[in-house]
């Protein structure tokens, strides 16, 4: 019997949670209407307070809110709901975990997956009291969600808690990025196809440019987002992962440990940003009042609870340089932030120009090849390449147009999947390779520790009107190198 017809018991600690109740539970309805849950299976949410009645209630009706009307059905719905039961306890206290472990004994011999949507520093506690309850044997598995700990000495903590109830080969550390098509594409794109993989290296690539964007300010996240940052909810796993795909070499086979062995040589590489090149290498901005889409927003220290005093970045470009053979002399520039002018996550390779130039002077930007990779809000590759414009009369003058795919359009699909259907299925099945190892948490943290070192001994973040691309700082730190973002263009 394979893992997928075993029956599963999936258990969400943190189960009225934003994420769960968004995300995991709409991810995993998606699952089972696409017929790829386990028979009999059964999803259990853990939550602190209320009732389990109206914890039913709350889930039915964000199942209803957030997965599209079209995807819901009387009979599959009913079907989805008969799966779900609620538990509500608190996580510290050991009769819960008695209560838990009564429920789970009711169905014995079944993969159990525990899905820690809480804050990290209770990881090791939830683990600890898993364990002393007997609720954990050695086919079980834990997903962990990000960010885990906010440097590297509390990652570590966090990581070593966890270790201490689960071995590495049961722990899920779980970036979505890494379930969007598109990021899997990216590895399909690069190793599969001759035309791209003869040509990712320094002799052929000008420079990269990684972007996150988020139209949004921090929605009533205050209290933990002004704890973190831009840099350490996104740089450091978000951003660092999607570098790591673009630059790791091919790995041996698609094991696991194969890609996860060649994204860490990625972040060994990574030079370090010591205090001498902090200033030249990493911009900090943090949004004031502005408009976006038209409507005009608060800075982020008008937000709502807001301390007004705060020097916590909204916003980070980096330039970054991967020190080996394929990639020396090519910048990665990063960059990320909240109330830009569009949501938006993009890579965007930009190749090296002919070495010898015959057209019109005037157009040598339009010799230009990009390959741009967008992970949201529409899923696709295109590539740029130039032409000659069409027509009698114009001679020789080119033009530059993509040639594209979008995946819902080639392959004839009503909708994307959304990231976590592949990761939760992924966790279902037993498969780690779109999930990070240790190792790789500590390397990032290690090179993000470096960047955050001495901040507040650098003054203010740079100020950046909402709805703007961030600090004008950012654009002179790419100009400097001669180069432009991709809105520039």
């Amino acid at each position: 019997m394979s893992i997928s017809d075993t029956p599963c018991d999936i258990l969400f600690f943190g189960a009225l949670g934003d994420l769960t109740q968004r995300k995991l539970l709409p991810a995993l309805y998606q699952l089972d209407r696409a017929g790829l849950l386990p028979a009999d299976t059964r999803i259990i949410g853990l939550a602190r307070g209320s009732e389990p009645a109206a914890s039913a209630a709350t889930s039915e009706a964000n199942l209803r809110r957030f997965v599209s009307e079209q995807d819901l059905d009387t009979a599959t719905v009913a079907a989805f709901l008969a799966k779900l039961q609620f538990l509500n306890f608190d996580f510290g206290a050991a009769l819960g975990y008695a209560s838990l472990k009564t429920l789970l004994d009711e169905k014995p011999d079944r993969a159990r997956v525990f899905y820690y949507s809480t804050a990290a520093s209770i990881y090791g506690m939830i683990s600890k009291n898993l364990h002393d309850a007997d609720c954990l044997d050695k086919e079980c598995r834990v997903v962990l969600e990000k960010p885990i700990g906010h440097s590297l000495a509390s990652s570590h903590q966090v990581n070593a808690d966890v270790a201490e109830y689960f071995a590495e080969s049961q722990i899920y550390r779980i970036d979505h990025y890494l379930g969007k098509e598109t990021v899997q594409n990216l590895i399909a794109l690069r190793f599969a196809n001759n035309l791209f993989g003869t040509q990712w290296n320094q002799n052929h690539i000008s420079h990269v440019e990684i972007t996150v964007a988020e139209k949004v300010g921090i929605e009533g996240r205050w209290g933990y987002f002004d704890k973190y940052g831009q840099l350490r909810d996104m740089v450091q796993n978000h951003l660092l992962q999607l570098l790591c795909l673009v630059a790791m070499d091919p790995p041996s086979d698609l094991t696991a440990d194969a890609i996860r062995d060649e994204k860490v040589k990625v972040l060994r590489s990574l030079r370090p940003i010591t205090d001498d090149i902090r200033d030249s290498h990493v911009i900090r901005g943090q949004y004031c009042a502005g408009e976006v889409e038209g409507k005009a927003v608060p800075g982020y220290l008008e937000e709502p609870d807001a301390n007004t005093s705060s020097n916590t970045e909204s916003f980070v470009a980096i330039k970054a340089e991967v020190r080996n053979w394929r990639w020396a002399g090519v910048p990665f520039y990063l960059r990320t932030g909240k109330r830009l002018p569009e949501k938006l996550s993009q890579i965007t390779i930009h190749f090296k120009q002919q070495p010898h130039y015959i057209f019109d002077p005037e157009q040598r930007a339009l010799a230009e090849n990009l390959l741009t990779i967008k992970l949201q809000p529409d899923e696709g590759i295109s590539l740029h390449i130039a032409t000659k414009d069409q027509g009698l009369g114009k001679g020789m003058q080119l033009r530059q147009a993509p040639l594209q795919v979008s995946f819902a359009k080639a392959f004839d699909m009503d909708r994307v999947p959304d990231a976590y259907e592949r990761l939760l299925l992924e966790v279902i099945q037993g498969n780690q390779y779109l999930f990070v190892r240790r190792d790789e948490i500590e390397h990032a943290w290690t090179w993000c520790d470096q960047i955050l070192a001495n901040w507040s001994d650098k003054g203010d973040p740079l100020p950046y009107a909402a709805g703007s691309w961030g600090p004008e700082a950012s654009y002179s730190m790419m100009n400097g190198d001669g180069r432009k973002w991709h809105e520039q263009k």
